[in-house]
């Protein structure tokens, strides 16, 4: 039990805790509950057309007419969409009769809550909340039911759905097992550079395009003003160094493991080139970056220390809020740049998953449709929820409110490179919690200078090849 509560942990750090990431624009543009266009339980119209009202309204009379009384239990954790979901929720519920009991808890526990429940073959929950990096292990064990069919079943799915419309990286990439979708995205996030545009145009700059340029911008940023630092990333000894590595990995061609046959790639060539990279690159950060999560990198930026970060999309709200930023109105947005083996992005993400015990499988459905559809997605991004459409990060007043979202959804199409090259960006192994430590144990070395690049690249090659028995 304490080695999986360790392997979550260990996700989360990789995926930021989304739940600390989503304050700033999207609230000044939320309405209150009872300027909600939608607060009597039908959606008022919105770009799709006037007709797709009348078709949610039929819809919720049909759902209404069958499973009226009818009550899911959920098991979620606490998260800004979760915070969503839970403020549209009384919505759904006039709408189609059906009664949501919801039960959040911190994600440290929705794991081990969840596999209890199944392998206690209890059915206790019929809407799970999964992490995409539990996909794999969650399809291979049939803890949640195959969604294919119920997506493609126009009777229980209508048109307002859409499920193209969601971000093919999220589609791909965090919900689907062999092939097989298990889950719908709720929420993600990629990686991308933030940069102090005011100095850049001080100075004549323009910001990096490829991982060559990252570097020199580094290095001449750095020292260039009184207090002031080149780039600012996580890199605290252990699982947040090996994040930080994989922010910019695969774009050198490079991985801990080959994916394929799960042997250890740490002293690869292209592997080395990119712990290289990650070191050099840090010699341009604050003194003290060898003790930096996500949030002190974060600090770091937001209070004029560094020129550049490289980091989450989900903390960019934070950058850009006046109330939490020294330089909101300073910055600009691109994606990871472009390195010798082309273009790629992180991708972390959470689902709705439908359990495979659930007796109530159709009316749990009703649920996941409802809140994820496209006719909802603004409403749900208003209340706080972290975005996973096309249409959501194309429409012109959440975008105006939040000018990073043209640089995420151009990230994640990086990010889909990836996925449709049959790369998970988290290494796929269940024994990751222990590959992170060790390779960022040794990649804080080569910072430290206790060893060369070259020397720590052996060593992690020897202990991962140790950990996965490849």
């Amino acid at each position: 039990m304490a080695k999986k509560i360790m392997q979550i942990a260990a996700a989360s750090v990789l995926t930021v805790s989304l739940a600390a990431c989503s304050n700033g624009g999207n609230n000044e543009a939320s309405p209150s509950a009872s300027e909600s266009p939608s607060a009597s339980g039908v959606a008022a119209p919105s770009e799709s057309g006037a007709g797709s009202t009348a078709t949610l309204a039929e819809w919720g009379q049909t759902i209404k007419s069958k499973y009226d009384g009818t009550e899911i239990n959920l098991a979620f954790a606490s998260h800004p969409s979760t915070d969503s979901f839970q403020k549209m929720t009384k919505e759904f519920e006039d709408l189609t009769g059906i009664k949501v009991k919801w039960e959040v808890m911190e994600e440290g526990y929705l794991k081990n809550k969840q596999l209890l429940d199944f392998t206690g073959r209890t059915g206790t929950y019929d809407v799970l909340m999964v992490d995409g990096f539990w996909m794999s292990e969650y399809g291979a064990k049939k803890v949640v039911e195959p969604l294919d069919d119920l997506i493609a079943d126009k009777t229980l799915t209508p048109e307002w759905f859409d499920y193209e419309d969601i971000v093919p990286a999220y589609r791909n990439g965090i919900s689907k097992y062999e092939g097989v979708t298990y889950g719908i995205p709720t929420a993600g996030e990629t990686r991308f550079i933030a940069y102090r545009k005011d100095l850049f145009e001080k100075y004549g700059k323009e910001p990096p395009k490829t991982m060559d340029e990252f570097l020199e911008l580094a290095q001449f940023f750095n020292g260039k003003e009184d207090g002031l630092y080149g780039v600012s990333m996580r890199a605290q000894r252990g699982t947040h160094a090996a994040s930080g590595l994989l922010s910019i990995l695969y774009n050198f061609g490079g991985g801990f493991l080959d994916q394929k046959t799960g042997k250890a790639t740490m002293n690869d060539p292209k592997t080395v080139e990119a712990m290289q990279f990650y070191v050099d690159l840090l010699k341009n950060a604050p003194k003290d970056v060898s003790s930096y999560t996500h949030e002190e990198a974060l600090s770091a930026f937001t209070t004029g220390k560094a020129a550049m970060w490289l980091d989450a999309t989900a903390l960019a709200n934070r950058i850009l809020d006046p109330s939490s930023s020294q330089v909101a109105d300073k910055v600009a947005f691109v994606p990871t740049p472009e390195g010798p083996a082309g273009r790629a992005s992180a991708l972390a993400g959470w689902n709705m998953s439908i359990s495979s015990l659930s007796k109530k499988q159709e009316a749990a459905w009703a649920f996941v449709v409802y809140m994820n559809s496209k006719e909802k997605a603004k409403e749900y991004v208003q209340g706080g929820g972290v975005p996973v459409r096309t249409s959501v990060y194309q429409d012109a007043e959440l975008a105006a409110a939040n000018i990073s979202y043209p640089v995420q959804l151009e990230a994640l199409n990086d990010a889909n490179v990836l996925v449709e090259q049959g790369i998970s960006w988290i290494p796929p192994s269940p024994k990751l919690g222990q590959i992170l430590d060790r390779v960022g144990y040794y990649v804080s070395a080569a910072m430290f200078g206790e060893m060369t690049v070259q020397e720590a690249a052996d060593k992690a090659q020897k202990e991962v090849a140790d950990i996965t028995g490849e």
